[in-house]
């Protein structure tokens, strides 16, 4: 695993809190207040549930005790198991309470009465083992549970017979028989499993019940339908304080059940399936959509296992309620058993042996961080809270994680370990807060005997901003409000601090990909992120599909970045990712480069889409690395060309007019080689005091190297640099006097920025302190060539290469050299006279009143040659912003004006483009 993929806890941080990565964060100390301790005697607490009115606990003992949320008394014990209950599931739709246990049997329990309902035998019984984990699926109304024995089983409850047997409380035949084909009368006793009721070997004992129940021999149980179980809590009223007392006999469910052979999936994992988790998330604390309301294909299932994988199932829809949970992607976390899952939105959180959680992204597939918890100590349990993640650990810690990775919280929680935890809310005095529902508790259970009742508060940021665009309508009603849309889409996009130069920041580039996906797919597109790498940002794709005709529909593709550079908050009127209003623009980081544009297009394709006039298929391909390099495009590209499907035309809107008041079009782009030089010898820094004149100092071969890049005119020394710079032609000249006169800026000016190459060096970096007394022995700078057309990329860098070594051979220097190349990107000139330019250009003028200036840049996109290449079309540059906008500055803005202009000018070019039969790619290549 990268590096950068982890997240640590500095052994020297005093407090035990450092931030993910690189970023510094503001430590609290105070851990979360201890509402209230509940001790169950004797017994550790291996599973936790709550319903609004009780918290039930799951001892080793077999019991499950009721504790009441107000008054925090034990006002129940549901005792039926003859092993550990080893997981609780909450049903709160039925009021029913599951527990799965180490006697291979699941219990139904009713919550309004606390009496049994059914008794749930896996299929084979007890050969399937321990059942480690249970989830209840409300819209199918089905429990899921994991086996010792590695199969993943179901049981359905929409049968009538068990709806109206569970709400009415119909008495069943006193054998607990129902006369229907899901269930069995009572077994009157369960035979010994030759593995999971077997003694050590050297005891030379045949197996039987007593080796697997952790209660004394002399109590056990006989028959589970007459027999009782010992409690372990004397301070119950009317139990005796020995728990080897036989007090009640265990009441009878209504039902014994069996799942059918159908309803599994043998050898799931290869090995135990401990945990699992439904998505949406249906826990409590939980700011998932309800499952109801999520779009695609329904419920999914995830599953963890001690084969050290996790699995993403899809679960039958409604109409196919009998069919198996389809497996659809295997993650390896690689790091010893999974214990424990926790799940939001589109991420998945598995927490491993030796102290490891492992973060999957569900829509790429790829691993998106890993959080190093605490070192060889085992994670058996986790809990969200909104986008805050409890981790409890073996060694009786517990921490909280914020939704950028950032350990912000943590505190011993219990003397032992930690089993189990769950979040769920308590009556609050505060009246206010209870109203608000943000009366939330951590309840966490240990091998103390403990459990124990944290207040916790859900985060600050606001989630919607990282949700669908909640209020806006769907499709259909997009029309009647698309430029609210457009301000108000801008502004949850501009929100998320997605700089993808700053590893801090690297969670919130996923969450805006998450974001921006589903912002397109709620505007009328197919949309869906694509994995670039484990250390890249995801792309996004979406096709807004055009109206359905006999004739060829054109499709164009859209390209576009939603990375953005950091901005510090110096220098700025206002908050950088709060979009802000003034004087008819709106400012924050992004906003002209390049959100903004990015939501024009797609409101713009939406606006026609519900007129139901998009005459051409728009695809949107939005990346999250531009501002860093671009990394992992290419070959991203390419692995996902069939998904992008061909395309006739490329649009880019990524920088700005020359003026404010007219519009334009860029047509070219310069390329770019970036270079590091590095100047080096074997020894330590010296002092210039001691040793300055003796040794051969590696910053002035720095300076002369450097040096015999540019002659005394500033020209580039480079050998045959200049001899495939395409010449001045007079078509270009009367352009530039044109727009020399709209810019007051000298054409020669505008020649030497747009149409001629340079080179910069950008600084010089030296090893040591960075004093005037010290002589560096290492020196590094970082060097950029801008070429033009018809200038090779590859030739360009190799001679820029050759020459610096050459000059430094040259000076006969002992230091060392090294040259390497560190980015490139290729030169782009589009064509002024084919059908593709017209188009845009005729939306432009029909919106402004005015022809567009046809301008070019002194700056590089590396995208846009290489998809005109990829896609063998040509490229179209429309800039939205003005000259003034600030882009990669503070206060960056975009007019109000121009933003919704430009968008009714994309509607124009793809209603010129979609009116008339598209031109084969073979056309606009020869034109």
């Amino acid at each position: 695993m990268p590096s950068h993929a982890f997240s640590t806890r500095s052994p020297s941080s005093k407090t035990g809190l450092v931030a993910s990565l690189s970023r510094r964060i503001q430590p609290d100390d105070s851990q979360p207040k201890l509402f209230h301790s509940l001790h169950q005697e004797h017994s550790s607490v291996l599973s936790l549930a709550a319903d609004d009115d009780s918290i039930y606990t799951g001892s080793q003992d077999g019991q499950i005790s009721v504790w009441d949320k107000t008054t925090f008394k034990l006002k129940a014990l549901l005792r039926g198991h003859t092993g550990s209950v080893l997981a609780l599931e909450y049903a709160p739709d039925k009021h029913w309470l599951f527990s799965a246990s180490g006697d291979s049997t699941i219990r139904v329990w009713s919550t309004r009465n606390h009496t049994p309902l059914y008794l749930l035998h896996p299929h084979l019984e007890t050969d399937s083992g321990d059942l480690f984990s249970l989830v209840w699926c409300q819209p199918r109304q089905t429990i899921y549970f994991g086996c010792q024995n590695t199969s993943l089983q179901w049981f359905s409850f929409s049968f009538p017979t068990l709806e109206s047997a569970a709400s009415f409380g119909v008495s069943l035949p006193s054998d607990g028989s129902v006369h229907s084909g899901t269930s069995t009368p009572t077994s009157n006793s369960r035979k010994a499993h030759k593995f999971f009721d077997s003694y050590p070997q050297y005891t030379r004992r045949p197996a039987d019940l007593n080796a697997r129940n952790p209660t004394c021999a002399s109590c056990l149980p006989g028959s589970v339908s007459s027999s009782s179980v010992p409690a372990s809590s004397s301070s119950v009223r009317g139990l005796s304080p020995d728990s080897c007392v036989q007090d009640d006999l265990v009441k009878a469910p209504l039902a014994v059940l069996q799942v059918p052979p159908e309803c599994v999936i043998f050898s799931a994992h290869y090995g135990y399936v401990y945990c699992m988790a439904l998505l949406p998330s249906n826990r409590e604390g939980s700011d998932d959509p309800a499952p109801e309301d999520t779009a695609g294909n329904g419920p999914q299932l995830v599953t963890g296992s001690g084969d050290s994988t996790v699995k993403l199932w899809q679960l039958p829809n409604r109409r196919a309620l009998d069919a198996a949970p389809q497996l659809l992607h295997t993650f390896d976390c690689g790091a010893g058993a999974v214990l424990a899952l926790a799940v939001r939105g589109d991420t998945v959180f598995a927490g491993c042996q030796d102290g490891l959680v492992k973060v999957w992204d569900l829509e790429t597939r790829t691993l998106v961080r890993t959080l190093l918890v605490v070192e060889n100590v085992d994670i058996l349990s986790m809990s969200m809270l909104h986008s805050d993640l409890y981790v409890c650990s073996a060694n009786g810690d517990i921490q909280r994680w914020s939704a950028s990775f950032d350990l912000v919280g943590s505190w011993r929680g219990h003397e032992g370990i930690i089993l189990s935890s769950i979040i769920t809310r308590v009556p609050s005095s505060d009246t206010a807060q209870e109203r608000r529902g943000e009366n939330f508790t951590l309840v966490t259970g240990g091998n103390d005997d403990m459990i124990k009742v944290w207040e916790v508060q859900p985060p600050r940021t606001n989630r919607d901003s990282l949700s669908e665009l909640s209020g806006l309508g769907d499709t259909a009603d997009v029309s009647k409000s698309i430029n609210d849309i457009l301000v108000y889409a801008l502004a949850k996009f501009v929100a998320i601090p997605s700089v993808s130069n700053s590893l801090a920041h690297k969670e919130d580039c996923r969450q805006a990909a998450i974001w921006l996906r589903k912002c397109f797919t709620q505007l009328g597109a197919e949309a869906s992120l694509l994995p670039t790498g484990e250390s890249t940002n995801p792309l996004v794709l979406a096709t807004f599909h055009g109206t359905r005709t006999s004739a060829h529909r054109p499709r164009i593709l859209f390209y576009g970045h939603y990375d953005v550079i950091s901005a510090r908050p110096n220098g700025w009127a206002s908050d950088p990712f709060t979009l802000s209003g003034r004087n008819g623009y709106l400012y924050g980081r992004g906003a002209t480069d390049n959100k903004g544009p990015i939501m024009a297009v797609a409101c713009a394709a939406a606006d026609l889409l519900a007129r139901r006039a998009l005459g051409v298929d728009l695809v949107m391909l939005i990346e999250g690395e531009e501002e860093a390099g671009s990394g992992g495009f290419v070959e991203a590209v390419k692995r996902h060309k069939d998904a992008v499907g061909p395309i006739d035309s490329i649009l880019v809107s990524n920088s700005t007019w020359i003026a404010e008041d007219t519009p334009c079009i860029t047509y070219g782009l310069r390329g770019v080689v970036h270079c590091n030089v590095e100047i080096s010898n074997d020894g330590p820094d010296l002092h210039s005091g001691v040793d300055g004149g003796a040794a051969r100092e590696p910053m002035l071969d720095m300076v002369k190297l450097l040096g015999t890049l540019t002659d005394d005119t500033n020209k580039i020394a480079i050998p045959d640099f200049y001899d495939r710079v395409r010449p001045l032609t007079e078509d270009e000249r009367q352009l530039y006097k044109v727009l020399s006169s709209v810019t007051q800026t000298p054409a020669s000016l505008l020649a030497a920025r747009w149409r001629e190459p340079s080179l910069t060096i950008h600084n010089v970096e030296v090893s040591g302190p960075r004093n005037s007394t010290v002589i560096p022995s290492k020196v590094r700078a970082h060097i950029s060539v801008r070429i033009v057309p018809d200038q090779d990329l590859e030739s360009i860098a190799a001679s820029v290469q050759e020459h610096l070594r050459a000059q430094f051979q040259r000076m006969r220097s002992p230091n060392k050299l090294n040259v390497t190349i560190d980015q490139t990107a290729d030169w782009w000139l589009g064509k002024l006279d084919d059908s593709w330019f017209r188009a845009l250009e005729n939306a432009v003028k029909d919106e402004w009143g005015v022809d567009p200036l046809r301008i070019r840049e002194g700056g590089s996109i590396p995208s846009v040659p290489y998809l005109e290449k990829e896609f063998s079309c040509h490229a179209l540059h429309l800039p939205l912003g003005q000259s003034t906008d600030q882009a990669h500055l503070p206060d960056e803005r975009i007019s109000l004006a121009n933003l919704r202009r430009g968008k009714r000018v994309v509607e124009r070019f793809l209603s010129n483009v979609g009116n008339k039969s598209s031109p084969s790619p073979a056309q606009t290549n020869d034109s």
